[in-house]
């Protein structure tokens, strides 16, 4: 068996870029082989087309988001995890010049509305997955932060909430690419849940 041509981690990272910034439709197997300095005929061989590239990458970069989020949420008081939670998701849709975006809202807006045309349901899945494993971290954070005293609500419900906020965010972020607008609708976000902090 002949060895790959090329290092997996860094071809995935390169495609993933393109896809973030262009879409899936709007990047080319060609474009990635060019960035990163491989054949088109080498990513073919490894991944069997564009689609399955965009996934394996799209899970590297999940994985790394989750672990993210998981920090973001794994200490202090629930007032700082949640303000920390929308912090690193507000820098995630922020980066890159000009920002990027969010890549799942992105990719959800790909999925094929009829046969043969865009993203699969290989990629909803994988998109669901990553809003399901986020909402369900929230959702550890606030049940830990309830049986502290620091919130009084339904942990499943103020986490759908949460994870419905970041989806609107993502759309403003695009729509205005106000980034001090995201973050006082965070801030209000988490008074919502656990009323105004005294000043």
């Amino acid at each position: 068996m002949r060895p790959r041509e090329f290092d997996h981690d860094t071809v995935l990272r390169i495609a993933f870029d393109q896809f973030w910034r262009k879409g899936v439709r709007g990047t080319s197997l060609s474009d990635i082989a060019r960035d990163a300095g491989v054949q088109r005929g080498s990513l073919y061989n490894a991944f069997g087309s564009k689609e399955a590239l965009f996934l394996c990458a799209y899970e590297r970069y999940a994985n790394k988001y989750l672990s993210s989020l998981q920090k973001a949420l794994g200490a202090g008081t629930l007032r700082e995890r949640l303000t920390a939670f929308f912090d690193v998701t507000i820098r995630n849709f922020r980066s890159g010049s000009p920002p990027r975006g969010c890549p799942t809202t992105r990719g959800l807006m790909e999925l094929a509305s009829g046969e043969g045309e865009g993203l699969d349901e290989n990629a909803r899945q994988a998109f669901a997955d990553l809003v399901a494993r986020a909402t369900g971290l929230i959702e550890q954070a606030l049940a830990e932060g309830k049986k502290r005293g620091e919130f009084s609500g339904a942990p499943e419900i103020a986490a759908l909430h949460i994870a419905t906020v970041t989806r609107g965010l993502a759309v403003l972020e695009r729509a205005f690419g106000d980034e001090a607008q995201l973050r006082k609708i965070a801030a209000h976000t988490i008074d919502l849940l656990l009323g105004k902090e005294s000043r």
